[in-house]
Formats: C-alpha cells, structure tokens, sequence
C-alpha cells in the first residue's frame, strides 16, 4: 500500500512513516523538507500520484483561534481535494480527545478540521489520541522564565507520540470507518505533575507552578474532557514514567 504522511518528520508524523515502513508500506512523507507545501498546496499534486492513503498529521504551534482554524482548514482543503482527483481511497486525519466542548483556540482548528472532513463526502477516518508525553517538555519550553515554570491546569490521560503513530497505521490499513476509538494513555495526570515529573528526571532545578486559564479554553482543558472514556477507548501501554525513561531524550 502507499501512504502519504502528511507532517512525516514531526512529532507524530515521523512514528507514523516509521510504522508504515515496517509494515512493508510505501510511506510518501508530506512536507517541506520533501518539496510539499500543504498549506500553500505546493508540491501535493506530484507526491499523491498512486497514493491509497492519505494520513494527515499535521499540526501548527499557534493558540490563536483564527490562525488555527485558518490552518486546519486550508490544509485539510488541500489534501482532500488534490487526495480526490488522484483516486485516493481514505483520508485519515489525527484529531484529539474530548475537544467536543471546547471550541476555543487550538483546539477549534482541530474541530474546523474535523467538520471539513466530515462534510468532503471523501472516505475518511478521525482518529482521536489523547495530549502526549511530550506534551510536557513542549509547553514547558514556552512557559519557562528562569527559575519557574508556568503550567496550564490541564487533566488529561497522556499517550506516547509513537504508540499514536502506530495507531494511525492501523487506522491507515482498515477501511474508512468515519470515527476510530480514541486512543488514549494508561494513566491519569496533570501537566503540571508531568513536567515536575520530567524536571525530576532530567535534574532541572525549576519551580513549577500551576494556573487555571481563564475563560471557556482554561475551564474546558481543566475540566477532564480530555481525558477520555476509558470505558470505550483504546488504551496505550506506555507509562509516562517509562516513556521518560525510554523514549525522552531519544525524541
């Protein structure tokens, strides 16, 4: 099978090729370093001849709400319409858990896309994952100023990015199926608990220090929507204790 990753060398995207590939799957990586400007559509017309899949990994560091939803639409534009004239069988597009009710910032970029997807009429499956484990050192990278940390109220069940990747193969290898089971981790955590727990790990002398954000965004990351049904979901294996132990410094 060929599948084209769009976001192949990013956090999820780069375990999805690699999971692809093991599987004895023709990966085709969608992104710049590969002369594929989703959001422009450069470059996408090539790269998804005899493409069966399209996997969309993508992701954007903006929490402006505009500047998402502009993003996530105009790229799930893109490949939807481009995956269409060139036969593409399924567009699987990786989305998160529990955003339902929180139609805010980020997060309304990945509902904009989500809708974008539904109303295509393309084959499609969203494949919902819980925040990941790296989810800690990301955030933590941009609320750190000398000796403290910032740490949004997030409650969440965290999931390794490689168990997610595998997870959107096996998504990629089945039919279009609209929703797959969330995916979510083996445990429940904070993020504030994650990053103290990584600071621990790696010997970093920092104070962590938790906020509730305000307005419907911080009520809704802090109420545990994202969490996730553990009773209907998938569940991943991976602590995030092992994750740190195993996978941290090698991401």
């Amino acid at each position: 099978m060929k599948i084209a990753i769009a976001g192949g060398t990013g956090v999820i995207g780069r375990h999805a090729v690699r999971a692809a590939q093991s599987h004895g799957h023709d990966a085709v990586v969608l992104s710049r370093s590969e002369g594929v400007d989703v959001l422009t559509g450069a470059g996408l017309e090539e790269r998804l001849r005899g493409v069966d899949v399209v996997v969309d990994a993508l992701n954007t560091p903006s929490l402006s709400r505009r500047k998402a939803v502009h993003f996530f639409r105009t790229t799930s534009r893109h490949l939807l319409e481009a995956g269409a004239r060139h036969g593409v069988a399924h567009h699987v597009v990786l989305s998160i858990v529990g955003i339902d009710g929180i139609d805010e910032s980020y997060y309304a970029g990945k509902l904009a896309q989500e809708r974008t997807v539904e109303a295509s009429g393309v084959p499609h499956t969203i494949a919902r994952a819980a925040q990941f484990h790296e989810f800690a050192a990301q955030i933590s990278a941009h609320t750190s100023l000398g000796p403290l940390t910032i740490a949004p109220r997030l409650l969440a069940r965290p999931v390794a990015a490689r168990e997610v990747g595998e997870h959107l193969l096996r998504v990629a290898e089945t039919d279009p199926a609209g929703r797959a089971p969330d995916l979510i981790g083996p445990e429940e955590h904070t993020l504030a608990d994650m990053i103290r727990r990584m600071y621990a790990h790696d010997g970093t002398s920092r104070r962590v220090l938790e906020m509730r954000l305000p307005g419907a965004y911080g009520r809704g990351i802090a109420s545990g929507a994202l969490r996730g049904d553990p009773g209907s979901a998938q569940i991943g294996t991976t602590t995030f204790a092992q994750w740190l132990a195993q996978e941290h410094r090698a991401g």
